[in-house]
Parts: structure tokens; C-alpha cells; sequence
């Protein structure tokens, strides 16, 4: 268990499962029936959770490193992503285009598109083919510091997955679909609460 995975403890109670084990967040067998798992299982099934709670930490801290690099928010960020998206491509955005992606209101679109071009990271331009609309852009210097900082880093994730054979990667793939249908928030009610 390292470091970062350890429970503190408290009042000379020691604990022993690190904050992802299974024992340590459902140890009446309230969330997950375990009767069909050896303790070999729930062991390495503990580990796994722990080694995805590392990478979402690691992303967590690149997250907020790549924010403070570039002086914007995470909305921003995902603006400045799609669009050298759309550059890659050669595709025109817009602000439409931009809100449908980010799921935001088209008010919050226009604030956000002020605040990048006082920045300097964006420039708005007549669309080419549509008079209604305009073409959105990420400025060539905010491009390349994009790519040469956040981008390189958040490229290094496809050196891991280079490192696993065909076979591998289709049951990570597998795997993470899975896990990603299993907590997608539908028709719970306590996640309608608020409003």
C-alpha cells in the first residue's frame, strides 16, 4: 500500500486497508456482494481501484497544473482543447459548435469567447460558407503552448497504452466502458435532488 493510499489513524485505532480497498468502504457487504470472490479477488480488485485512484489523482494534479501554466479555467481549457481539435482537422468552429461540446448555455458561450479573446487565445471571424454564424479560432501562439507543455504531457498517456499488446488493450477498453456504464448517473433520484 503506498503512502498516498494509507488511512490516517485516529484515537490509536489502526487501520489497516488503504482508502480504495473494498473492506474499507463496504465492509457489511451493503454495495457489493463479494459471496462469489475469493480474498485473493477483493485483494487485487482493491488494488485496481486504488491504481485508478492514482491516475485520477495524477490527472487531478495535471489538471491544475496545466491551469495555472495557462491562466484559465476548465471550461476555458476544454474550449482551447476542442478547438485545436478543430484546427487538426480543419474543421470550422463555432460557437454553437462550442457550447453543444462543452454542454454549456450559449450566454455562457459568448463570456466565455470574451474572456479567451482578451486573452488573446481565440479570434472571431465572419464564417466562410454561413453569414448567421461566426468562425471561432485558437491563436497560433496559445496553440503552441498548448501543444509544447499541457499536450505534451497529456500525450505521455499514449505511451502507456502503447506499452500493452492488442490483446491487453481491447480488455482495458473493455473494462473501462464497463465501469463507465456501471456509474453513469440515469434515473437515481437522490442525483436529481438540488434541482
Amino acid at each position: 500500500m503506498s503512502r498516498s493510499e494509507e488511512i490516517p489513524e485516529e484515537a490509536g485505532t489502526p487501520v489497516s486497508a488503504g482508502i480504495y480497498h473494498l473492506d474499507a468502504n463496504d465492509p457489511h457487504q451493503e454495495l457489493v456482494d463479494r459471496s462469489g470472490l475469493s480474498g485473493a479477488d477483493v485483494e487485487q480488485i482493491s488494488e485496481l481501484m486504488a491504481a485508478l485512484g492514482r491516475l485520477r489523482e495524477a490527472e487531478e494534479r495535471l489538471s491544475e497544473a496545466s491551469l495555472r501554466y495557462m491562466k484559465l479555467n476548465q471550461s476555458d481549457m476544454r474550449a482551447l482543447h476542442y478547438l485545436i481539435v478543430c484546427a487538426n482537422h480543419g474543421v470550422i468552429a463555432t460557437p454553437g459548435a462550442i457550447a453543444s461540446r462543452l454542454h454549456i448555455s450559449t450566454a455562457s458561450t459568448t463570456k466565455l469567447l470574451d474572456r479567451l479573446e482578451r486573452a488573446g487565445h481565440v479570434t472571431r471571424h465572419a464564417h466562410p460558407s454561413d453569414r448567421r454564424a461566426l468562425a471561432i479560432g485558437i491563436t497560433p501562439e496559445t496553440h503552441a503552448a498548448a501543444m509544447k507543455t499541457v499536450g505534451r504531457q497529456q500525450a505521455k498517456r499514449f505511451l502507456a497504452a502503447a506499452r500493452l499488446t492488442p490483446a491487453e488493450r481491447e480488455t482495458v477498453m473493455r473494462f473501462l466502458d464497463d465501469m463507465a456504464r456501471e456509474i453513469e448517473v440515469t434515473d437515481e433520484a437522490w442525483a436529481a435532488s438540488g434541482t
